[in-house]
Parts: C-alpha cells; sequence; structure tokens
C-alpha cells in the first residue's frame, strides 16, 4: 500500500513509519515545515518527506496524492492548553479536518484517525471503559476529537468514505521528547534520572492506562487490511497504574527515591481513565505485548543512550 501519514514527523509517526516499513508499505511523511528529519536508512527508498501547512489545501491535496491510506495524527493543541483557547483548537483542528475530508470524498481512500482514548469519554461511569461509553469530554482538545470522529462518520454516511478511529490511551517509549508538556513517563524518567524533582498535580492518585508506543501503533497497521463494519477501537494496556504508582516504579528501576512535588489538581484531570481493549483484540487480533516494565526500561535505556542532559 502507499500510505502518508498527516502529522508523521513526531515520536508516534516515527513508530508508525517504522512499522509500516517493515510490513512493505511505501510511506510518505507531512508534516510542518523546517522540522527535523528522522532517518530509517535500510528502508530510504520506501520513505519519503514532503512539508506543508494542514490547513492549507494546496499542500495537502499534493500530500495525499496516490495514497490508499492516510494515517491522521495532526493535532496542533494539548488537554491541558485546549480550555485556554477553544477557538482555536477547532479551527486547527476540526475545520483542518474538515478541509481533509472534502479532498477525499467520493475517492478510494481510507482514513485511520487517531483519537484520544484519555479525553473523549470524560469522566468515566464505569471503568473499565468500551467504546460504545458515552462521550463527555471535560477539555476542548476532547471535544475536538470526537467531533472529528462524528464528521467521519457523516461522510462515511453521504459519500461513502472508508475509515477508523483509534482512541489512544498514554502511549509511551522510545523518541518520546523529555522536556514536552505531555507524556508523563518520559518527563519523570528524565527528571528522576538527573535528580529533578517531580511536579504532581493532585495527590497522586489520579490513574491512567500507559502503553509501550509499538504496541500502541501496532493495531493501526494491522487495520489497513480490515475489512469488518467496526470503526473505533480503544488502543490501551487495559491496566490502570496511579501516578504515585509510576513513581515506585520509576524509583524501583533507578534504585534510588524519587523527588516529588504535589500541586493542586487539574479541574480538566479525570480520576480514572483505563480503556477496555476486547473490540481490537476481537476485530484486529492484537493485543499488548510489552509489560509496562519492560517498556519503562526500554525507554530508559534510550533516554541513557542518547545522552540527553
Amino acid at each position: 500500500m502507499n500510505c502518508v501519514i498527516l502529522g508523521g514527523g513526531g515520536f508516534l509517526g516515527y513508530h508508525l513509519c517504522q512499522a509500516l516499513l517493515t510490513a512493505g508499505h511505501h510511506v510518505r511523511i507531512f508534516d510542518r515545515p523546517n522540522l527535523e528529519r528522522f532517518s530509517l536508512p535500510d528502508e530510504a527508498g520506501s520513505l519519503e518527506w514532503t512539508e506543508g501547512d494542514f490547513m492549507n489545501q494546496e499542500d495537502l491535496a499534493p500530500a495525499i496524492s496516490g495514497c490508499d491510506i492516510i494515517f491522521h495524527l495532526v493535532g496542533t493543541t494539548l488537554p491541558k492548553s485546549s480550555n485556554d483557547n477553544p477557538v482555536y483548537d477547532m479551527e486547527t483542528n476540526v475545520i483542518g479536518t474538515l478541509r481533509l475530508l472534502d479532498l477525499v470524498k467520493g475517492k478510494n481512500k481510507r482514513i485511520m484517525f487517531v483519537s484520544s482514548g484519555g479525553t473523549v469519554y470524560g469522566i468515566p461511569k464505569e471503568v473499565p471503559i468500551k467504546e460504545s461509553h458515552a462521550t463527555n469530554p471535560i477539555c476542548s482538545y476532547g471535544i475536538a476529537k470526537v467531533t472529528i470522529e462524528k464528521y467521519l462518520h457523516l461522510y462515511h454516511h453521504l459519500y461513502n468514505l472508508d475509515y477508523c478511529v483509534f482512541r489512544l490511551a498514554n502511549p509511551f517509549g522510545e523518541r518520546q521528547k523529555v522536556t514536552a508538556a505531555q507524556g508523563v513517563i518520559a518527563v519523570f524518567l528524565h527528571k528522576a534520572l538527573h535528580n529533578q524533582p517531580i511536579e504532581i498535580w493532585g495527590d497522586g492518585t489520579v490513574i491512567r492506562d500507559y502503553l509501550y508506543v509499538k504496541d500502541a501503533i501496532a493495531p493501526l497497521a494491522r487495520a489497513i487490511t480490515y475489512q469488518g463494519n467496526c470503526r473505533i477501537f480503544n488502543v490501551g494496556s487495559g491496566e490502570g497504574k496511579s501516578l504515585n504508582e509510576v513513581l515506585d516504579a520509576i524509583g524501583a528501576l533507578l534504585g534510588k527515591e524519587v523527588r516529588c512535588i504535589y500541586t493542586p489538581s487539574r479541574a480538566f484531570d479525570v480520576p480514572s481513565n483505563v480503556l477496555d481493549i476486547s473490540q481490537a483484540s476481537r476485530y484486529l487480533d492484537w493485543y499488548p505485548r510489552t509489560t509496562f516494565q519492560d517498556g519503562l526500561s526500554r525507554t530508559l535505556a534510550w533516554i541513557v543512550e542518547q545522552g540527553i542532559s
């Protein structure tokens, strides 16, 4: 297949690109200009890069031209900041996606959209959370993701657009930024490694679903050949860990006490979020293969190997 990864120049894009190339697909990466490009030398002939603005159809049209599968990883906001400017969130994420859908409607292409299992459900009524659970996000980021999901369904109804939605939990692993505002595992590991205090919002009892990145992208690659009617898949570990448990695991791995600073909780943080992954296991024949501890060890090894200070 000819695949394009929109927003593919980052953490998830790298691992997805690697998986697709290994499976024998041709991959085109579309991302913003002046982004530092990663390289996969063994597959150089099957990988190409193109730059542009996701909001500009003149940039977007040639990026998706000739591609059978479109992986949509573009995201311009974060959960913690999206409520500060919901208009920007809608303009850059939802409107940009609508332009994409107008480009592909009536054409034989499949869109694979990476949504957010951590935010679309809001405060869960039951855990683990099934795909059938109500979607009542408490941050603009989650609302934008749900809105895009709904437009995908609309274009399927109107124009027979083929699509799948993947509601990801909290992926972590090699190449995750250690200084970003998102991705607590890499950030916590880096700070603990350098004896820096880790800031925790609340009392550390907030529970999240953490999934090693290579397990996170595996169902996206598998879905290329999926022909069923199920459109939405939770992608997580199926297990929850509190922030305090994550800190304990990091301390045990490093063999030292981790310094923490507890601060007031944030309004957009739900108390618990663990995804039911039985649907992806059933229809995509997928399940996580890497334990949290193994994923943590691999992430630490990469940080140390890179000599990130």
